[in-house]
């Protein structure tokens, strides 16, 4: 046997280890790589499912407006027909009167009640309410337009008189000002403080616990109304000038030295709120459609809201329709609270998608 022939056989029993090892790392990669698989097939995010709404709440005074999260947990919401305002329980929809005998609204147009206490905030757990349209010219009263602090279930003082500020600085950039006063409309903490939207008057106005206002930020005709904040940063609805375009409709930023507001989105009918929801996600509502020739202010039609997300691309995407003149939002984990001006309160679960829609 040649020496070619020896070595050839010696080395075959070494081919066939090396072969049957390179088998196995195959094999090991294969079976990592479906493991890896495996795993990420079972940890991926469900579906995103339709959100749902169920009426929580009837029965409040019908022309109620505005609402906050309480350092209790719950809804709290403002009654302006009746000068009050309303504890809710965000799980069983249980009201109970946290607080009556403010001024009430003693206007209405389209049939809804405008004015009275139309917002309401806590700072250290004190609550303080925004109360409009009870004074001015046109229907003079000794009622102050302005932000009130609860000091008892029926009990408050005046800590800054709005109405007197306006009537004493009144704005400068040229429009139609039939309400000298005002008509305040959202109310919002602010690094100790408030913000305040007029929608009438067209400015955000800044305003101390001891009284001093300011104009934080004035506008054109774009009708401001809701109010959300993040750090420094002031988020804001625009319902826009009559009759209310969807392009008017917009999400507008600034922060506490802005001269301008920059658009973040629009495309939604009369928008009235903004809030943050899970995942510092961005939403807006949108009251509906404007009923072609009313007058400024009357609501929106029946059944023509929507809860609207907004994109980073600036557009606005619906999240749930059909709702009935809503006017404020409030947000607990993934679930929305609108409250409407027919006196109802609608829960919308599952607003965000996975992940931010997950329970954690």
């Amino acid at each position: 046997m040649s020496n070619q022939n020896i070595l050839a056989l010696a080395l075959k029993p070494a081919m066939r280890v090396t072969k049957s090892i390179g088998i196995g790392i195959v094999l090991l990669l294969a079976a990592a790589l479906i493991a890896i698989i495996t795993s990420s097939a079972a940890n991926a995010a469900p579906p995103c499912e339709r959100p749902t709404a169920t009426r929580l709440v009837t029965g409040l005074v019908q022309g109620a407006k505005g609402s906050t999260i309480g350092p209790d947990g719950a809804l709290y919401v403002t009654e302006g027909a009746a000068g009050r305002i309303s504890r809710v329980d965000p799980l069983t929809g249980e009201k109970t009167t946290f607080a009556s005998g403010l001024p009430p609204a003693i206007l209405s147009i389209g049939g809804s009640s405008i004015g009275g206490p139309i917002d309401v905030a806590f700072i250290d757990n004190i609550a303080y309410v925004l109360v409009t349209l009870v004074s001015d010219p046109l229907f003079p009263s000794s009622d102050v337009d302005g932000i009130y602090r609860v000091d008892g279930p029926d009990s408050f003082t005046v800590v800054a008189d709005i109405g007197a500020f306006n009537l004493a600085n009144p704005p400068t950039i040229p429009f139609q000002i039939d309400v000298k006063t005002g008509v305040q409309f959202a109310l919002q903490t602010y690094r100790g403080g408030f913000l305040v939207t007029d929608g009438h008057l067209n400015r955000v106005l800044r305003v101390t616990l001891d009284g001093e206002i300011t104009v934080l930020i004035a506008f054109d005709d774009i009708v401001p109304t809701g109010l959300a904040v993040k750090g420094n940063t002031v988020y804001m609805a625009e319902a826009g000038p009559v009759p209310h375009l969807p392009q008017n409709g917009k999400v507008v930023s600034f922060g506490p030295k802005s001269p301008t507001a920059a658009e973040v989105a629009s495309g939604a009918r009369l928008l009235v709120d903004v809030e943050f929801g899970r995942g510092r996600r961005l939403y807006a509502l949108s009251q509906g459609i404007f009923p072609v020739g009313s007058p400024p202010a009357t609501p929106a039609q029946h059944n023509t809201g929507s809860l609207v997300k907004v994109n980073g691309d600036g557009t606005l995407t619906v999240i749930t329709d059909g709702l009935d003149q809503p006017t404020s939002l409030e947000f607990i984990g993934n679930s929305a609270y609108v409250v409407t001006l027919t006196g109802e309160i609608w829960k919308i679960d599952g607003v965000s998608c996975p992940p931010y829609g997950v329970s954690r």
